[in-house]
């Protein structure tokens, strides 16, 4: 047999499947590939495939099988209609046997982190709001978590880093990324691979404070969730820095399909937001938790701060853009 080469993970049916047997369905049975779920990207005997979503990524459309140079069809798990609590207790035991979760102490990552029961890391500037959060959910749902504090030197030293491995270069898109890399940074230095992350949430279920003053709240629900691949795409990028890959709950096909099902006007309403996730959220977590609303990653970590401050600081004050623009043009001649 043709070694194969998988990255990630794959599951038939709420159930994993380990590498031989994956492998041996690639190689005799190839068709039974576009039945996969999980966050897989795949390559063997002629065959390469990707997950439904594009989670994880490989050089091969999203959801996608193709066998000797020929698209064989569109991957689409089969996985029947659940609840949304059902449908996340499922995402995230599919996703728990390996890996650290990704805290932040706001209801996406606290309750991820509460289901999985996996190590913990949390990141920020010393006293930022994401520490204090994150340290208090971990005391009080009793989850083992490491504190990594950063500095505004070890941030300008990663910003090229960043900024080249990311496809979108905005100041939004580099001060997630920047957030993000100290977070893979330390899980790739203590020796895992996979990142358990709330990413996908937020346009899931209307996270965004902007939703609650929107017309278009559908419309607005439906363009965000398209780009969420963009998103994925960034993310991967910086975790392929130190050889790990986000992993997320948010963005397993049961979850999509059940958040998806909740009319929007259900989701955001009367000032708060997400709400069909923290109803769910309520009944695993304490409701401070459940009901917390919480800064981006890049306010909440105090990066966004240091980002403005080291653009001033190079004789850029009123354009983090220009910054990031220079830095790209002097380190990588872009």
């Amino acid at each position: 047999m043709s070694s194969l080469k998988l990255s990630g993970w794959v599951e038939v049916d709420g159930q994993r499947l380990p590498v031989r047997e994956i492998g041996e369905i690639v190689k005799d049975r190839p068709k039974e590939i576009l039945r996969f779920g999980g966050e897989f990207f795949l390559a063997g005997s002629g065959c390469r495939a990707r997950d439904h979503f594009g989670i994880m990524p490989g050089n091969c459309p999203k959801g996608t099988l193709i066998c000797d140079g020929e698209i064989k069809g569109k991957i689409t798990p089969t996985v029947p209609d659940l609840p949304l609590e059902e449908a996340i207790i499922t995402a995230v035991r599919l996703r728990g046997d390996e890996g650290v979760t990704a805290l932040s102490g706001g209801v996406d990552s606290t309750l991820v982190a509460h289901l999985a029961r996996r190590e913990c890391v949390a990141v920020g500037l010393e006293e930022s709001h994401d520490l204090r959060q994150a340290r208090h959910a971990a005391d009080t749902l009793n989850l083992s978590c490491t504190y990594v504090t950063i500095t505004p030197k070890e941030i300008a030293s990663a910003l090229p880093m960043v900024i080249e491995a990311i496809p979108l270069k905005d100041p939004v898109n580099v001060s997630i990324a920047l957030t993000l890399y100290f977070v893979v940074r330390w899980a790739g230095e203590h020796g895992y691979q996979r990142i358990i992350t709330g990413q996908g949430a937020d346009e899931l279920f209307g996270g965004y404070s902007r939703y609650l003053e929107t017309p278009t709240l559908a419309a607005d629900l439906e363009h965000d969730f398209l780009g969420l691949e963009e998103q994925a795409d960034r993310d991967q990028a910086v975790a392929a820095l130190h050889d790990t890959y986000l992993s997320m709950p948010y963005m397993d096909v049961r979850v999509v399909r059940a958040a998806r099902a909740i009319p929007a006007q259900e989701k955001v309403q009367g000032g708060h937001r997400k709400i069909p996730l923290r109803k769910v959220a309520e009944r695993h977590i304490p409701p401070e938790f459940a009901w917390y609303e919480k800064k981006a990653m890049q306010y909440g970590s105090g990066v966004w701060k240091v980002l403005q401050k080291l653009a001033r600081k190079n004789g850029y004050k009123s354009s983090i853009q220009d910054y990031i623009d220079q830095i790209s043009r002097v380190e990588h001649g872009h």
